[in-house]
């Protein structure tokens, strides 16, 4: 781990010297350019693995710098798919690791904070982008003027559904239901838009939800629609969105399927369109090890793996029946895929062939990326010609994989010992456990803490139900609650706990009496019931 914090810090340091305050570092020339929108967005990307790599001081240290300079209201066009992963995500997750970073908190910590204010703003940026017909979003937005009216309708299928994990948190961690609304809006109707044969292909029309490009598979321009509804049904416990992935794994393993590889076929067809493997696909054994599919996931990491172990590195695109990279796709920008999948299944199965895996990519990287600048995308593995970019996932979770595929005590992975301080209380009175584990990665490596969501739902809830009782104590004659929705309506139904929820039937909602004890504070039960207590008594 010590070599893997030094790789970070060379990477993060060359990037602050010689790149700050542009978006990424070009780690040939030493200086730095704006890719992604002009947001200094290696360090809001890189703002968490500072923490997951044990250093408080920098993180509080470069929390109060975004707080300072980083501002949405420009006029810029952003990519509304990597302005969500990397921004919002990438200040959500620093918003909940707040308290681990020993930073001063706001009352009612993880439900307020001056990071999750600039993941909203940021994200309410976004919101224009999915007001069309359909509610699926375009892929640009102009942060200051909205969706230009030249903007191409045409946007990938990860570009639709790749928001429930940030747009949900924020939903619940808020109390404003809006962005878990459009997410799901999104996600609805890209649910219906699949084939005869259950397959969804690759770029589509948000206007006329034609499909434009009918590729099916599990890489590039789909890939984290399926990781998103796997993780989404596991941060929300929300079966429906669950029940929608096994449908897509059945139609994926019955026609893209071969060997253990899984190759793009026709959406409507199902017929062979390109037997490719693409780096991006990596993600996929470590997708599947999280439902338990360990056999075939193994399997499959195999066959990735000797692609890594025939470059040193995956090539973006790899030709199947040849065994050899494929014309202008031989270039390896340092992706995470690989590696991400090695730490899911070393949790999973404890086979040191994963951390074998590590190495050779610490290795490789170190051998043929380092500059005295940082760390240079590979343009062609077979020569390894060096490209002069270094891509902010780079820091957010090519390293940070890395470094917890080698930490398996790490607290993101529930770790550490008891007494050693790796839970934490949060909420109004601090009636809320946090951190005790089960963190969510975004698609960019971002975690966020399922119970930091149930958490501030359960608090609207409880503010909510206090309304109502104390409206039904006013207008005895009204029946209680009448006077407002109840919670769950209002705030796009937050969470049950974990043991109900799965119970519930789709769609069907849990309903709570006006006061519901256990989860009442003891001192509002009482003031409530009655009036016992007030400032004069």
């Amino acid at each position: 781990t010590e070599r893997i914090k030094s790789m970070f810090y060379h990477a993060y340091n060359s990037y602050l010297d010689n790149a700050f305050p542009y978006d990424e570092l070009r780690p040939l020339t030493c200086d730095g350019q704006d890719t992604w929108g002009s947001f200094s967005l290696t360090l809001i990307d890189a703002l968490d693995t500072l923490l997951v790599l044990g250093n408080q001081t920098e993180f509080q240290r470069v929390a109060s710098i975004l707080q300072d300079t980083v501002d949405f209201d420009i006029d810029v066009n952003a990519s509304v798919f990597e302005t969500n992963i990397r921004v919002v995500g990438g200040l959500l997750s620093a918003h909940l690791l707040a308290g681990r970073a020993g930073m001063e908190l706001e009352p009612g910590w993880p439900c307020s904070g001056p990071l999750l204010r600039m993941a909203a703003e940021a994200a309410r940026r976004l919101i224009p982008a999915f007001q069309t017909p359909t509610g699926m979003p375009y892929g640009t937005v102009n942060l200051l003027h909205g969706v230009s009216p030249t903007e191409t309708p045409v946007t990938c299928t990860a570009g639709v559904g790749t928001f429930i994990l940030e747009f949900a948190t924020l939903s619940r961690l808020t109390g404003d239901p809006t962005f878990e609304d459009v997410a799901r809006r999104a996600l609805t109707a890209l649910w219906k838009t699949r084939s005869d044969i259950g397959l969804v292909g690759n770029h589509i029309d948000v206007l006329s939800k034609k499909w434009v490009a009918q590729d099916a598979g599990i890489g590039a321009g789909v890939d984290s629609y399926f990781e998103y509804l796997v993780k989404g049904a596991i941060l929300l416990q929300d079966e429906e969105l669950l029940n929608m992935f096994h449908a897509y794994d059945a139609a994926i393993q019955n026609y893209t399927r071969f060997d253990d590889w899984y190759l793009w076929v026709q959406m409507h067809k199902g017929t062979v369109s390109m037997p490719i493997f693409q780096s991006l696909e990596a993600f996929w054994p470590g997708l599947q090890s999280l439902l338990g599919n360990l056999d075939s996931a193994v399997r499959t990491f195999q066959n990735y793996y000797s692609v890594w172990r025939q470059f040193g590195g995956l090539p973006e695109f790899y030709s199947i029946p040849q065994g050899y990279t494929v014309d202008k796709r031989e270039g390896y920008p340092l992706r995470p895929e690989l590696i991400e999948s090695a730490m899911y299944l070393f949790r999973a199965t404890g086979d040191h062939t994963y951390l074998q895996l590590g190495l050779d990519a610490l290795e490789s990287i170190e051998k043929v990326s380092r500059t005295p600048c940082g760390y240079a995308s590979v343009k062609d593995l077979r020569d390894h010609q060096l490209d002069n970019r270094m891509e902010s996932f780079f820091l957010a979770e090519t390293i940070k994989y890395l470094y917890l595929l080698f930490d398996p005590t790490h607290f993101l992975h529930g770790g550490g010992m008891e007494g050693d301080g790796s839970w934490e209380e949060g909420g109004e009175g601090g009636q809320c456990v946090l951190g005790a584990g089960g963190f969510i990665f975004n698609t960019e490596a971002h975690p966020l803490d399922p119970a930091a969501l149930y958490c501030c739902s359960r608090h609207s809830k409880e503010r909510q139900e206090l309304r109502d009782a104390l409206l039904s104590l006013s207008h005895p004659k009204k029946k209680a609650g009448s006077q407002s929705k109840p919670a769950d309506e209002r705030a796009g139904e937050p969470p049950q706990s974990q043991s109900e929820s799965i119970a519930l039937k789709p769609g069907e909602k849990k309903t709570l009496p006006t006061l519901s004890c256990p989860v009442q504070p003891f001192s509002a039960r009482l003031s409530v019931l009655g009036q016992v207590f007030s400032d004069n008594s």
